[in-house]
């Protein structure tokens, strides 16, 4: 018998139903017992993304490859920050740095870069403060600068997957020991890697460096009690301050989390695509020109090299945060704590690179 299936979302949010289907599909996986869809639910390869998913065995295919892919907050310290300024001084992101040390199972392949797709190193600023007591703990107040980074694995989680399904396709892990090792050894290489970017953007700017505030990877597995609770686009939603995030061109929250075990303990891990990267692409360049896009709505500045990639990481081919956090909020699963607005955001060097 299928495995109890429930969206996290309200009527008139964005869902697609090729999403809810998928969520019903890895309801039928062996040994599964919940999944949790949340209202960023989108269609993945194969699995959804946006979805936190209980079984009793381990099934390497629901985290996917980019297995510790999170988001990491670092308070920065900046005296007048003029964005045109700040975005010719970001340094290239897309060319790795040696780590000088050794890293988990020797994985050095692009450590210090921010790889493509939606991970990007964003300069914010707090714009308004909605739990104060909250914020207070935290060290935040409105005005403040923080990074955000969002990156994963870099390689080393679809090294990690590659080998599985070679053998045992979409199939269980057979040896659920060995791959938790090198799943954790991922994990901790994507959080190391959030760092690196961090310390290569403050040295850049000239800022200075706090620790994280937060560093969740939401490309995870974790033992329960009697299985295994996967997270594909899903943070851990157990207490922990989370910062979910918006688009380029809108807010970011940061939010504490209380979800209960119907929400498989888990939150949202961003606004949610609604557009495919070829809709984005096709539908963003009959409305809008690459200069549009480098200047937000907002008045913040993306620096990106790659004009692709520009289209199909439009804020417009993303649900409405607003809407995200909302549904979050109504189903007991958060409380926004602050938002965030861009100043930079960076996705690739801003100039074509030459290969050497």
């Amino acid at each position: 018998m299928p495995a109890s299936v429930k969206i996290f979302a309200s009527p008139s949010s964005w869902i697609e139903s090729a999403a809810v289907d998928q969520c019903h599909q890895v309801a039928a996986f062996d040994g599964m017992l919940h999944v949790a869809g949340m209202p960023d639910l989108h269609p993945g390869k194969g699995a959804p993304i946006g979805a936190a998913m209980t079984s009793t065995v381990l099934h390497p295919f629901l985290v996917g490859s980019d297995i510790g892919c999170g988001i990491a907050v670092f308070p920065v310290g900046l005296k007048r920050p003029v964005p045109e300024k700040l975005a010719a001084r970001f340094p290239d992101l897309d060319e790795p740095v040696d780590p000088g040390a050794a890293l988990p199972l020797g994985h050095t392949n692009g450590f210090g870069t921010v790889g493509r797709g939606n991970h990007f190193v964003e300069l914010a600023r707090v714009d308004a403060v909605l739990d104060e007591s909250h914020a207070t703990r935290l060290g935040l107040a409105k005005g403040d600068l923080v990074l955000i980074v969002h990156s994963g694995s870099r390689g080393l989680g679809e090294r990690i997957l590659r080998a599985h399904t070679e053998l045992h396709g979409a199939g269980p892990a057979p040896d659920p020991s060995r791959y938790l090792e090198e799943h954790d050894a991922a994990v901790r290489w994507g959080s190391l890697n959030r760092r690196m970017l961090a310390v290569r953007v403050a040295h850049a700017l000239g800022a200075e460096l706090g620790e994280p505030l937060v560093d969740e990877c939401h490309n995870s597995v974790t033992v329960t009690d009697g299985g295994y609770l996967h997270r594909k686009g899903a943070a851990r939603g157990d207490g922990r301050d989370v910062l979910i995030a918006g688009t380029r061109g809108t807010h970011s929250y940061l939010v504490a989390t209380h979800a209960g075990a119907e929400a498989g303990f888990s939150v949202a891990h961003g606004a949610g695509r609604k557009m495919s990267r070829a809709d984005a692409v096709r539908r963003g360049k009959a409305k809008h020109t690459v200069d549009e896009l480098r200047r937000t709505p907002v008045g913040s500045l993306v620096v990106c090299g790659d004009r692709q990639l520009l289209f199909e990481e439009a804020p417009t081919a993303y649900k409405r945060i607003e809407q995200v956090i909302g549904d979050l909020t109504a189903h007991g699963l958060a409380t926004p704590v602050v938002t965030t607005i861009p100043l930079v955001t960076y996705k690739t060097a801003a100039l074509p690179r030459v290969r050497r």
